[in-house]
């Protein structure tokens, strides 16, 4: 949890675990990599990954798939 608002965390707890981009929040946040990583990775905004995160919105599977790659060589 290191380097996120309880905010965050807490609004990915809430989250639909079965939203990809839960998922993605939930392993970073777990690993303490920081959204602007996961962001420059995946090619958008800070805002977008924060997104993800609290399941209000998707990445589209190119992007998750690389993004977990990265997350796969932590």
């Amino acid at each position: 949890m290191i380097g996120y608002s309880l905010s965050t965390v807490h609004k990915n707890k809430q989250a639909d675990i079965k939203q990809t981009g839960v998922r993605i929040g939930r392993k970073c946040i777990k690993l303490g990599i920081p959204v602007s990583v996961i962001a420059k990775v995946a090619g958008v905004s800070t805002v977008a990954v924060y997104g993800w995160f609290a399941g209000d919105f998707n990445p589209k599977q190119k992007i998750a798939d690389k993004v977990f790659a990265y997350l796969e060589k932590q």
